[in-house]
């Protein structure tokens, strides 16, 4: 009986846990991209591009999902396995739908009902089971399981069939060929092959299968006007630099050198050879490749950044300075970007360079406050110039960022004593403290 019902609570859990246990992966050049990718369709959806934010999971499955709030949150291993920018265009106008349809609140208040059938046939069976009728009781609370994650999924299903429609829509609206979108749904119509889906097993799914969704859509976009645009050539040159940057950095470097060899001296190629060879440990073959980016385009701001990067990790922040400080000052001072200069700035043991990190870290912040690790060196900079209490409000920021409010308090009361009273930054500790303060009271009733 124990055993039952333990299986049961964990499988309402299961149903319940929010997505969010992948990596977020940071890259400005990415970011840029997906961001100018996304901008039409974001504005198509009636929505404003500030104010949704596209974000890359670590993460090799083909996959995108929303999670609260505008975000939408896209699988390094759906740019990977994607043929063109434009399909990558057909998934975030897909994801749109659920943000603009709301379907993340909606989607809530289906799983609430589902757990409440779920928990009302418990009661049910525990009652049977009491009365001496254990398989009886036992057969009511499988019932009931099953009959509400069968509701949840068809649920789900009608939500993914309304937003195929939506970003079909989106496309149209932004004057963007469906062509990539369709093409999409093709690939997964072949892993569901692989894996030996079909429309038997539908009611297992929280989605339609494939087949059903390229059906369903194929008329509709094929007769759209904007099924005969060319897509974007230059968001298609930019993203094959970007596949190959993300290959050159996640697929095992010897997959990423088979992948580009030596043959190909494409600048895609020169790109993913850089960081597999420097992830491999052969520094002088991975400047060579970064030499190679830069003398195609010395004022690229990535070429720049990698070239960079490379050398700062190998510990030589001295020589890394002046890519990364091109890098900073081509991209306009990019936050990522900046960020790794000032990093470097740090790195190099030098005083002499330290209120030039302080400069560009405050920036860096300034411009995306979602980097832990800028706010981790804002920290240091600041306690190598003996700014303990800017050094704590720092700490704070980091620590409310990820999830540690017990640290964001302690810390933001420490800079709130050091920092004069009123000003921008003491403010600032202020609410860190008095939100982070919330939490921790949060956290302590529901351990009572």
């Amino acid at each position: 009986m124990k055993r039952l019902l333990a299986a049961l609570a964990a499988a309402i859990l299961l149903a319940v846990q929010p997505a969010h246990a992948q990596s977020i992966l940071r890259d400005a050049e990415t970011e840029k991209l997906l961001n100018d990718m996304s901008a039409p369709l974001i504005t198509a959806a009636g929505l404003r591009p500030r104010d949704v934010r596209i974000v890359l999971v670590n993460d090799d499955s083909i996959n995108a999902f929303v999670a609260g709030g505008q975000m939408v949150f896209v699988h390094t291993g759906t740019l990977q396995a994607a043929t063109s920018a434009n399909e990558v265009q057909g998934v975030i106008a897909h994801e749109l739908g659920h943000i603009a349809g709301g379907h993340v609140p909606l989607a809530g208040g289906a799983m609430k009902e589902a757990t409440g059938i779920t928990l009302l046939s418990l009661l049910i069976g525990v009652a049977a089971i009491a009365a001496g009728g254990g398989e009886a009781g036992a057969g009511v609370m499988a019932a009931g399981q099953q009959a509400a994650m069968g509701r949840y999924l068809a649920f789900s299903r009608a939500q993914e069939a309304s937003t195929d429609a939506a970003g079909a829509k989106y496309l149209s609206a932004a004057g963007i060929t469906g062509k990539g979108y369709l093409s999409f749904f093709k690939k997964m119509q072949q892993l569901e092959y692989r894996y030996g889906i079909t429309r038997k097993v539908e009611f297992l799914l929280d989605h339609p299968v494939s087949s059903e969704r390229i059906a369903n859509l194929t008329e509709t976009m094929e007769k759209d006007p904007a099924w005969a645009h060319a897509p974007n050539a230059d968001l298609e040159s930019r993203f094959k630099r970007v596949q190959a940057k993300l290959d050159g950095y996640l697929l095992p470097p010897a997959q990423a050198l088979q992948k580009y060899p030596e043959s190909d001296q494409s600048l895609r190629a020169h790109y993913a050879r850089a960081y597999a060879y420097h992830r491999s440990g052969y520094p002088d073959k991975a400047d060579a490749e970064g030499a190679a980016l830069l003398r195609a385009q010395p004022d690229d701001p990535y070429f720049q950044e990698i070239v960079g990067q490379i050398l700062l990790e190998a510990g030589k922040p001295k020589a890394a300075l002046a890519p990364l400080k091109a890098a900073t000052d081509g991209s306009r001072s990019d936050p990522l970007i900046a960020t790794t200069y000032g990093h470097a700035l740090i790195a190099t043991e030098d005083p002499s360079h330290y209120d030039e990190a302080r400069r560009i870290l405050r920036i860096a912040v300034a411009r995306d406050d979602q980097n832990p690790f800028a706010w981790q060196q804002l920290g240091t900079i600041y306690e190598l110039t003996g700014d303990d209490a800017r050094a704590a409000l720092a700490t704070a920021e980091r620590a409310s960022m990820t999830g540690d409010p017990r640290t964001a308090v302690a810390r933001a009361r420490y800079a709130m004593a050091g920092i004069p009273k009123n000003t921008a930054d003491w403010i600032r500790a202020q609410d860190i403290a008095m939100t982070a303060q919330d939490l921790v009271d949060k956290d302590k009733k529901k351990k009572k």
